[in-house]
């Protein structure tokens, strides 16, 4: 297998911009091991003074996938996120090492139970990896997601989901905490309990779930999930958030 701790090269073969601050990259990394649905990669950059940057980005596509993606947030005061942003050409090169991470991942042939997703904001993105896993892999298990963003614009990969929804089997739930889109009924409000309630897997069902987003949301997700009946070992959370 593969030195999950070497850095190995990786080349930008094409890029999608998901809204003004998020862009997704498709990197091909021959001498990367295969990855799982909800891993996550390191990437590093090089200055020509030997000055070095990284930060971890969790990997958007399918299971195994050649290339990998990941789709990464600008945060205007980072090192890396604005140069994946802005900057990096078709063509160009970096340094990535992994894939990293064995928790918050969905194996298809190892559990079999409803899956439901729970995102906040970029947090979409390892969830998007596991969306991307069933449909490769002929999974018929049936998904929900359920995906908080703060306005209609900062929604990722929404033609995509919308396809995935039409294939079957998945239900996708956006709720937005400060705009909704123009004509909707619903109102602007962070997730709450009573989201989960109605919008969730319930517990009966024994769903696992993933939850991912910034720190505050997976903690007041993950409480209101517990609050509701659902089994703290069924639940799985990542955190996220800026570094300086």
């Amino acid at each position: 297998m593969p030195d999950r701790n070497r850095w190995v090269p990786a080349t930008l073969v094409s890029d999608r911009a998901e809204t003004a601050s998020a862009r997704s990259l498709r990197l091909a990394a021959p001498d990367l091991g295969p990855a799982l649905a909800g891993q996550h990669i390191d990437i590093r950059l090089s200055a020509p003074d030997g000055y070095t940057a990284q930060r971890s980005y969790s990997l958007s596509s399918a299971a195994g996938a050649d290339p990998i993606e990941v789709t990464v947030e600008r945060f205007a005061d980072g090192e890396v996120s604005p140069y994946l942003v802005d900057v990096i050409e078709i063509g160009d090169a970096v340094e990535v090492r992994g894939p990293v991470g064995g928790w918050l991942v969905w194996r298809p042939d190892a559990d079999p139970q409803p899956v439901q997703l729970i995102a906040g904001g970029s947090g979409v993105a390892p969830l998007m990896s596991m969306l991307r896993t069933r449909q490769a892999t002929g999974s018929t298990v049936p998904f929900r997601l359920l995906y908080g963003v703060t306005d209609p614009d900062r929604a990722y990969y929404g033609d995509e989901l919308a396809r995935i929804v039409a294939g079957g089997g998945v239900t996708v739930d956006l709720r937005y905490s400060r705009r909704v889109p123009e004509g909707s009924p619903l109102q602007p409000r962070r997730l709450g309990r009573d989201d989960l309630a109605e919008l969730v897997v319930p517990p009966a069902d024994d769903p696992s779930v993933f939850v991912c987003g910034p720190t505050g949301f997976v903690e007041a997700v993950a409480d209101a999930l517990l609050a509701l009946g659902h089994q703290e070992h069924r639940i799985r959370t990542e955190r996220f958030g800026p570094t300086g």
